[in-house]
Order: C-alpha cells, then sequence, then structure tokens
C-alpha cells in the first residue's frame, strides 16, 4: 500500500489537524471543518483516522539486542510522587557516555517517542526519556486521551519536573557528565526553555518548538540547534524576535527551515512526515550532540 504524505492532503486540511492536535478545535469541529474539503468519498471523520499516528512498525524494536532498555522511577520535587522515564544505552558500551533528554510533544510518552530515545541510544548515548503524564496515570495508549490528559497537567510542576530529570541523568553512573536535550512540538518548547535554566546544559535540540521569551534568552549558555518546518507558520512567526535576542545575547545557534514541509515533519507514524527532510535534521542533531557532549 502506497505511503500517504502531507501533498495527499488539501493545505486546509493540515492546517485544521494542527489546530486539533494542538488542542485549538475539537475532534467535532475538525471533522466538520475538514468534510467541507474532502474529496473523492472522504469524509473527516476518514481524514482525520489518516491523519492519525500508526506505531506499528518503529524503527528500532523495543526489544533490540542491541541496546540496554528500562524505566528508571524516580520523585518529584513538586509533589506529584513519583516519576518514570525510559532509559536505553548501547548494550555494549564501554566507558561513561554522552547523555540526552529526549522531550516528548503533547502526548506523553508514546511509542514514537520511545523509539526516538531507541534511535538515539544506537547512535551511542545514554537517553532517557521522561513521561510528563505518569503522574496522572502514564501514556494512556490512546493519543486522543493522552491529549485531553496533558490539558490537566499542572505545567509549572512539569517544567520543575524536566528539570529534575536532567540532573537525574547528569548524574547517572553511566553518564559521562555532559547533557543534552532534543524535544518535538511541546518537548522543543520545553527544550528552549531548560535551555534558559540550565547553565550548564552542553546543547539544546528544538524541533519546531515554542520559542522562550526574548527576556530569558540571555540565561541561555548551551549551544541550539533550532529545526523548523516551511509550513509552519505558527512556529515560525515567533522566529523572528528570537533570533533577534539570540543575536543580542550572542548565543551559539544554528537554525535550519525545511521548505515545503508540515510541523511535525520527523514524526514517521504520520502523513505529515517527511523523509528527506526527516533524516537530514536527524543526522545534524547527531553530529551537533556528539561534537558538544563529547569529553575532551
Amino acid at each position: 500500500m502506497t505511503r500517504l504524505t502531507a501533498k495527499d492532503f488539501e493545505p486546509e486540511v493540515l492546517e485544521l489537524f494542527d489546530k486539533y492536535v494542538h488542542g485549538q478545535l475539537s475532534r467535532r469541529d475538525f471533522i466538520a471543518s475538514a468534510t467541507r474539503h474532502a474529496v473523492a468519498g472522504a469524509t473527516g471523520a476518514s481524514l482525520l483516522a489518516t491523519l492519525a499516528p500508526s506505531f506499528a512498525a518503529p524503527l528500532v524494536a523495543a526489544d533490540d539486542k542491541r541496546l540496554k532498555a528500562g524505566y528508571l522511577e524516580y520523585p518529584s520535587p513538586q509533589g506529584y510522587g513519583k516519576l518514570r522515564g525510559y532509559l536505553v544505552q548501547p548494550a555494549a558500551a564501554k566507558g561513561k557516555l554522552p547523555a540526552v533528554l529526549v522531550v516528548h510533544e503533547n502526548r506523553g510518552l508514546n511509542p514514537h517517542i520511545e523509539d526516538i530515545t531507541r534511535r538515539l541510544a544506537l547512535d551511542g548515548f545514554l537517553v532517557f526519556a521522561p513521561d510528563a503524564l505518569f503522574p496522572l496515570g502514564g501514556y494512556p495508549g490512546d493519543e486522543d486521551k493522552a491529549r485531553e490528559l496533558f490539558a490537566k497537567l499542572d505545567q509549572a510542576k512539569t517544567r520543575a519536573d524536566f528539570l529534575a530529570a536532567e540532573q537525574i541523568l547528569k548524574a547517572h553512573p553511566a553518564a559521562n557528565g555532559k547533557v543534552g536535550v532534543v524535544g518535538f512540538c511541546y518537548g522543543g518548547g520545553m527544550a528552549n526553555y531548560l535551555a534558559t535554566m540550565v547553565p550548564g546544559l552542553a546543547a539544546a535540540v528544538p524541533f519546531y518548538g515554542a520559542q522562550p521569551p526574548a527576556a530569558d534568552v540571555p540565561k541561555i549558555k548551551a549551544p541550539l540547534l533550532v529545526h523548523d518546518a516551511g509550513n509552519d507558520a505558527r512556529i515560525l512567526a515567533g522566529w523572528p524576535a528570537y533570533e533577534a535576542a539570540l543575536k543580542a545575547a550572542g548565543t551559539r545557534y544554528e537554525h535550519f527551515v525545511y521548505p515545503g514541509v508540515e510541523h511535525g515533519f520527523n514524526n514517521d507514524t504520520t502523513p505529515r512526515y517527511d523523509e528527506a527532510a526527516a533524516k537530514l535534521a536527524w543526522q545534524r542533531t547527531v553530529d551537533f550532540l556528539r561534537q558538544h557532549l563529547a569529553t575532551s
């Protein structure tokens, strides 16, 4: 079966889907609005079904023998009780490893983010992906339910929990003491936030994430690698002010905009995935992390 891509959908449908994914549009309103753009017998409901993620074919299997993977629980500093994350490292690693914190989208630690975590581990990193939804029971196995749960989080507490996760990872016995962060969508915004809050952060790689307030940018000490989608007007609208603040602060950064691709282009479980852009962004990310997380 031919895999659907963003080009198989009307731009208006993709815009509606982006609003739906980010809680700006209800399921009912998406279906009603998307139906107006449906062709060839499609309906709003069928469009939503085809745009939804499929986790059937991870790039790296959960039981890949090249990896050592498991879940790590640790106390929440904000009274959320216990937190949990997915910790993965190369099985044959010798010596201490550069460490990467992975921050998920606004659905918690779903199978795609676990796959991303394994991919980075295969590239030679100790990788930790916390589940922000764990205080509410964890990723529920359903993307719609996950989004509903996500809206119930106290974001001040969640941000503090990600700060704690960075410290847990940095102090891990297998880590070399240098930590980078990679985040996607919500996680991209969190990567930007962590860069403003952790002076010792070694690198930050936000994929299509919200920018921090300009007043906080001078606090960024880590080099940034920013990936954005050419068709992502919502995120790109904030870039000029962010770039001006980065330049004024003398922050080291690289910014890549991938022409003609959609928000979420790195997520290979949905039709918004763009293989060429994702592969290029991934290689740039791995090279960047290796450069900045290696010990001298």
